[in-house]
C-alpha cells in the first residue's frame, strides 16, 4: 500500500462476503476505528512488562515483543484489565516476578493519560487539527452514512464518560446521539455481546440488519454470531492516513471472521456500494 493518503487503499473482501442491501444499523467500536486519540496504546501496555517477562531459551526481546502484541490486540475491545491479567499470567508462566495486575492497570492508565492529555491540549490549543485525531476518511463515512438516515451506534470497551468526552471533542458525537455505549468502573465484566443483543432486541431488528466497523476481534466476532455484517480496520497505530494495514490487527480480525479488511475509510463510496449492494428503491426499506 502507498503511504499517500490521497491514492486509494484497496479493500480485501473475504471469500464469505455477501452485500447486505437492507442494513439499518451501524455500530463502531470508538478507539482505532474511529478516533487516533489513543494510537499506541498497546505499545504502552507492552512495555509495562517486556523488560520483565524473562526471555526463554534462544527467544529474543523483540520476539517477546511480538508475542506480547499479539496477546494484547487478540483481547482489543475487552476492557483494558483483560489484557493487564492476561501478561501477568504469562510472566508468571515463565516463572517472572509476580506483578499485581491493578498496580499494573493503574500506572498503564497513568501513561495513557499523560499522552491523551498531551493531545488533547494540541487540538484544545490550536496546534494540531481534530482531523488528524480522526480515522482517516471516517467523518466523511459517517456523514454518508446519516444522509442515508441509518442508525449510528458507538460499542466501546473504554469507560463510557470518556468516550462521550471525546467524540465530543473530535466532534463525532452528532452523528450518534443517544447511541454512544461504553463500559462503567462499577461494572468489573463489561462485554460487547448483551449491549449488542439488548441493540436488537430494543431497535426491533435482526442481526441481517447490523453492519459493524471494529480494529479488534471482538466486535467482529459478536457481530458475526448474531448474523451481522463485520468490517475489520487493522488501522496504522503509527501514521493516521498511512493507507497501511497493522499486519498483527489484520491477522486478528481476519481470524475472528471479517468480511472485509480494510486500513481506513478513503474510498468509503466504493466501500458502501459493495456493503450494500443494489439500493432498494425507497430508503424506508433499510428499515424494513
Amino acid at each position: 500500500m502507498s503511504s499517500d493518503a490521497t491514492s486509494p487503499a484497496p479493500f480485501e473482501f473475504r471469500s464469505h462476503f455477501a452485500p447486505r442491501p437492507h442494513i439499518s444499523h451501524v455500530v463502531f467500536d470508538f478507539d482505532g476505528t474511529l478516533s487516533w486519540l489513543r494510537h499506541g496504546w498497546p505499545f504502552l501496555m507492552v512495555d509495562l512488562f517486556a523488560h520483565q517477562i524473562p526471555l526463554l531459551p534462544g527467544e529474543s526481546p523483540e520476539q517477546l515483543a511480538k508475542l506480547l502484541l499479539n496477546d494484547v490486540l487478540s483481547l482489543n475491545g475487552h476492557p483494558s484489565v483483560h489484557q493487564i491479567k492476561r501478561l501477568a499470567d504469562l510472566n508468571l508462566e515463565r516463572g517472572g516476578p509476580p506483578a499485581d495486575p491493578h498496580e499494573k492497570l493503574v500506572e498503564y492508565q497513568r501513561r495513557l493519560d499523560e499522552q491523551l492529555a498531551d493531545r488533547v491540549g494540541f487540538i484544545q490549543h490550536g496546534q494540531a487539527h481534530t482531523e488528524d485525531y480522526v480515522i482517516h476518511g471516517a467523518r466523511a463515512l459517517l456523514e454518508e452514512l446519516q444522509r442515508r438516515r441509518l442508525t449510528l451506534i458507538i460499542l466501546s470497551g473504554t469507560q463510557e464518560a470518556r468516550v462521550r468526552e471525546e467524540a465530543r471533542l473530535l466532534r463525532l458525537e452528532p452523528f450518534f446521539g443517544r447511541h454512544i455505549y461504553g463500559s462503567h468502573p462499577e461494572h468489573r465484566e463489561f462485554s460487547k455481546r448483551p449491549v449488542i443483543e439488548r441493540l436488537l432486541r430494543e431497535e426491533n431488528i435482526e442481526g441481517a440488519h447490523l453492519l459493524a466497523f471494529g480494529d479488534g476481534p471482538v466486535e467482529i466476532s459478536v457481530t458475526k454470531d448474531v448474523g451481522g455484517l463485520a468490517v475489520g480496520i487493522a488501522s496504522d497505530e503509527h501514521h493516521n492516513g498511512s493507507g497501511q494495514a497493522d499486519p498483527h490487527k489484520h491477522a486478528q480480525l481476519a481470524a475472528a471472521g471479517a468480511d472485509v479488511l480494510m486500513a481506513d475509510y478513503r474510498d468509503f463510496e466504493t466501500l458502501l456500494d459493495r456493503l450494500f449492494g443494489p439500493r432498494p428503491d425507497s430508503r424506508s426499506a433499510a428499515h424494513e
